[in-house]
């Protein structure tokens, strides 16, 4: 039986222009810093909220979030 590993967000800061999308699709794990650039509240993606992820990160203008699993 494999368990279960919990993906984790990850913020490419350099690539990242400040738009904000992921803060309004995923407000749960992403906060804005007073410039408007992303903040990770938490790392770990909660089961419940993958869905949400995907879509935060299919949204991302520029492609600075993407999801991770961690290695083996």
């Amino acid at each position: 039986m494999e368990m279960t590993r919990a993906r984790t967000l990850r913020i490419d800061r350099i690539a990242c222009t400040g738009h904000g999308l992921c803060a309004e699709l995923l407000p749960e794990l992403v906060d804005l810093d007073e410039w408007g650039y992303p903040v990770l509240a938490q790392a770990a993606v909660p089961t419940r909220l993958e869905s949400h992820a995907r879509r935060a990160v299919a949204a991302c203008p520029v492609l600075a979030l993407r999801t991770e699993r961690p290695p083996r």
